[in-house]
């Protein structure tokens, strides 16, 4: 329980803080945003991809708002009952009628019952949290039909330009793989703060969260992978090589991993579900540049880096993302409404030399799914041409990022 008088302090303190900060870069998220009332607004990312930011953005657009971050020292041993204490504060200091915004509310044991409570009263609420899992569980049993979702990622490509205030050209790319889209990063160009993000998140959002003592073997497999984007693994070889007791731990941990948003795995493509979770997966990491300081032989790997960038595309629309392996390979199948609706290879350097191989990946995927045109994106190549009828096409990463087809809706 905390007293009244800290919670007052904190939420002013809070709010002084958010009325000098700058309301920073514009984030694309905010395209999808709605605030309604009798719904609960979740937004959920990474550790310090702009949460609060974007939260702070969306505060000073309200005629009246109500602010409070839980990640504040002083609100240690906030409980449920702390929220009804919290709620007279917010209307004694700002008046009634405003939207509530709770940042980082996760920390907080029944959390969501407060939450329902004000839903039902028709209040409009946004909620952020760095962990999906968590939400998920906790909006299934006190507010299903009762919140809508939104995700946060470090910034797109675009949102790099706005920040940098730069053109969009392979030069301005080259500098958005190697750097990545980490906001508070790119702002100060101190390779310490990926570092310590990469701690925080194996401290304090999965072993402190999960009771997980040997850290040291937890950190061992967080490097190795945000460090082995576009590979494939099993869970029993990641236990075979650093020697871990059980399967299910492996498990575990990566189950906890893409939780908090450090990696993402996609499965190879089977229309048996139970083939998809027994099949090699691959992993991609939550951003490049994080990836490069914290694992240095990732940075030399160009074409792993280029389709990092292109998952991490898809994967800001898209949920259900494949990859595909018969005869051929094809790096991305995308599914919408039960079907396949993309096929997209990345090759780094289309030439001579694999022109043949990534082309045939491609058309055995588009010809298993009936789809009359593919794509493989590059590194700065442009071409269009058709194969047995069909017409595969051949884009710079870079160009399709900014179109439609990329992370512009």
């Amino acid at each position: 329980m905390v007293e009244e008088k800290i919670i007052k302090e904190v939420i002013t303190s809070q709010r002084e803080l958010l009325n000098k900060s700058e309301t920073g870069t514009p984030r694309e998220a905010e395209k999808e945003i709605s605030i309604l009332d009798s719904f609960a607004l979740i937004i959920t990312g990474v550790r310090r991809c702009g949460k609060s930011t974007f939260l702070n953005q969306l505060i000073k657009k309200q005629k009246k708002a109500y602010y409070l971050n839980f990640e504040d020292p002083r609100l240690e041993g906030f409980e449920l009952a702390d929220f009804n204490k919290t709620e007279i504060i917010f209307k004694k200091l700002f008046g009634e009628g405003g939207v509530y915004f709770f940042d980082e509310i996760q920390n907080i044991p029944k959390w969501e019952k407060f939450i329902r409570y004000l839903v039902d009263k028709k209040e409009k609420v946004v909620i952020s949290g760095s962990n999906a899992s968590i939400l998920s569980r906790e909006l299934g049993t006190k507010l299903t039909g009762r919140h809508l979702r939104a995700e946060m990622f470090p910034f797109s490509f675009k949102e790099f330009l706005d920040l940098e205030n730069a053109e969009p050209s392979i030069n301005s790319f080259d500098k958005y793989c190697q750097k990545g889209g980490f906001p508070e990063y790119l702002k100060k160009d101190n390779p310490t703060i990926l570092n310590e993000l990469l701690s925080d998140i194996v401290m304090k959002d999965i072993a402190i969260r999960f009771g997980i003592k040997n850290t040291r073997i937890l950190n061992k497999m967080a490097i190795f992978l945000i460090g082995s984007s576009g590979k494939e693994f099993s869970y029993n070889s990641i236990k075979n090589m650093l020697n871990i007791k059980s399967v299910q731990s492996v498990i575990n941990y990566i189950s906890f991993f893409e939780d908090a948003y450090l990696i993402f795995t996609i499965p190879l493509f089977s229309y048996s579900y139970k083939k998809q979770q027994v099949n090699p997966k691959k992993v991609y990491s939550i951003d490049t540049g994080f990836s490069a300081y914290n694992t240095p032989s990732f940075s030399e790997d160009k074409g792993r880096i280029l389709e990092n960038v292109v998952f991490l595309a898809l994967r800001r629309k898209h949920k259900d993302i494949f990859y595909f392996k018969e005869k051929n390979e094809c790096d991305f199948l995308i599914k919408e409404k039960e079907r396949i609706t993309q096929t997209i290879q990345v090759c780094y350097n289309f030439n001579s030399d694999n022109k043949e191989r990534e082309i045939n990946g491609l058309m055995e995927a588009m010809k298993k799914f009936k789809l009359k045109e593919g794509l493989i994106l590059t590194y700065n190549q442009t071409d269009e041409f058709d194969v047995k009828g069909e017409t595969i096409k051949v884009i710079p990463v870079w160009k399709w990022l900014l179109s439609n087809q990329g992370e512009e809706k």
